[in-house]
């Protein structure tokens, strides 16, 4: 973890297509390249969104196809306009000569890009994702080389995301590694399980500062009130209508 630099928040779906780009990489490739797309500000750079860009390289030499690249932006521009060029990625574990020369085409694309590694060959026994930012390094007036410097990398996601990442997360206690889609019923039981259980640690909580065990937190408390405050006022019978009319068994 890096203690200098913006934070990379990196979302599942980036994860999961550049994973698919592994696997539908030609063959005799040891490894794929893309665009990175989000956006940033003063604290962090948000990746959503990436697409992988055609390249070949041996050990002496490296070719990227930037025309399609900049195609690919373009086209990617009119659906998501908000979403820029932030960097770059590559699969594997280390960073090459070969990935200086790239970072320096992205330098040219957008303002200090990152670089994202992710080692889909789990050379480290797990799926390491590290993310790096370069700075020039060298004496005034010599030659001079590029240092990559790691930053701290979070996963976030949004709503619509969570059911997928759910949905993965499942398969990981299936012999087959397979599982179907729920019905929205089981779905609503599910959700409300866990806020039954969420529920019943806020309860114990509260009894355990009436009762003088636990010391009250004021910010715990502000939390609570603006919980109850945003809760709806419905009737029992308008929920279950609601809910009835919402819901395919």
């Amino acid at each position: 973890m890096s203690v200098y630099g913006p934070v990379v928040k990196i979302h599942p779906v980036v994860l999961a297509s550049i994973c698919d780009s592994y696997e539908r990489r030609n063959e005799g490739a040891s490894r794929v390249i893309g665009t990175l797309l989000g956006t940033t500000d003063k604290h962090y750079i948000e990746v959503t969104n990436c697409f992988s860009v055609p390249h070949n390289e041996s050990e002496d030499e490296v070719a990227v196809d930037m025309e399609f690249a900049k195609n690919m932006y373009e086209l990617h521009k009119r659906v998501s306009p908000t979403e820029v060029i932030i960097g770059w990625y590559a699969t594997g574990f280390d960073i090459t000569e070969h990935s200086v020369l790239i970072h320096e085409y992205y330098s040219r694309e957008a303002s200090n890009p990152i670089h994202l590694t992710m080692d889909t060959a789990l050379q480290s026994g797990k799926m390491n994702i590290r993310a790096y930012v370069s700075a020039q390094m060298g004496v005034p007036g010599k030659t001079v080389g590029v240092m990559f410097t790691p930053l701290t990398v979070k996963y976030v996601y949004y709503d619509t995301e969570r059911i997928g990442v759910d949905l993965l997360q499942r398969t990981r206690v299936t012999p087959s590694r397979t599982k179907g889609l729920t019905s929205d019923l089981s779905q609503v039981a599910g959700s409300a399980a866990r806020v039954q259980d969420m529920l019943t640690t806020v309860l114990a909580y509260i009894e355990d500062v009436l009762s003088g065990k636990a010391t009250a937190d004021n910010s715990v408390g502000r939390f609570l009130m603006d919980l109850v405050n945003k809760v709806p006022t419905i009737s029992a019978e308008d929920f279950e209508n609601m809910l009835n009319s919402n819901i395919n068994v």
